[in-house]
């Protein structure tokens, strides 16, 4: 949904974003402000904790870090663009950064090198396709979708040409192996345990 009492025509910057309330959520993708739900309900915060700890456990004193939301991940067109230039900050469900050089205390500045969104009735249609073409985009190395309901998990892979190739899908009590982070392999059965 996008920012109440706007002009249609009206482009945010993360300058915007950084004076709007602190208890009410939002994204910007593009210059276009999207409000967020308050807070995710319990499944979604089971699958976000679950997968995080499988994450984490496999990254400590790893050089790459795992974060979650609420956590701003600006993505500029351009390395060094003022905060009035910036015209998209997102909140992924998880992220991993492996190169610390793009964390500051205000997040993430740059794209991360993989990012889980976890669906919910009201933002599948923008993980499949606002946040898919953005992320591709700015060279997200793993983009994964995770789909509650249907206890589905598709994974994108950035090719070398720099476009996603065909996902992986994964569901069930399937394993999902993370090369990009090394020996990882998530267990999806205890992700999608009752």
């Amino acid at each position: 949904m996008p920012l109440a009492n706007s002009n249609a025509d009206q482009r945010w910057t993360y300058a915007d974003y950084l004076n709007w309330p602190d208890d009410e959520r939002w994204e910007i993708i593009d210059g276009v402000a999207y409000a967020m739900s308050p807070a995710p309900g319990r499944r979604h915060q089971e699958l976000s904790v679950e997968l995080g700890r499988q994450f984490a456990n496999h990254l400590k004193c790893k050089p790459c870090k795992l974060f979650s939301a609420p956590f701003d991940v600006r993505l500029a067109e351009r390395l060094g663009m003022s905060d009035d230039k910036v015209e998209t900050v997102v909140q992924p469900d998880l992220l991993v950064v492996c190169d610390s050089s793009k964390l500051d205390e205000r997040g993430c500045n740059g794209p991360p090198d993989l990012i889980i969104e976890i669906t919910s009735p009201s933002t599948g249609k923008n993980d499949l396709t606002i946040k898919f073409d953005l992320y591709q985009r700015h060279g997200v190395k793993e983009y994964w979708i995770v789909h509650p309901a249907e206890q589905t998990v598709m994974v994108f892979k950035l090719l070398e040409n720099g476009m996603y190739g065909v996902p992986g899908r994964f569901g069930g009590s399937d394993q999902i192996d993370v090369p990009l982070l090394g020996e990882l392999v998530i267990a999806l059965g205890d992700v999608f345990a009752d």
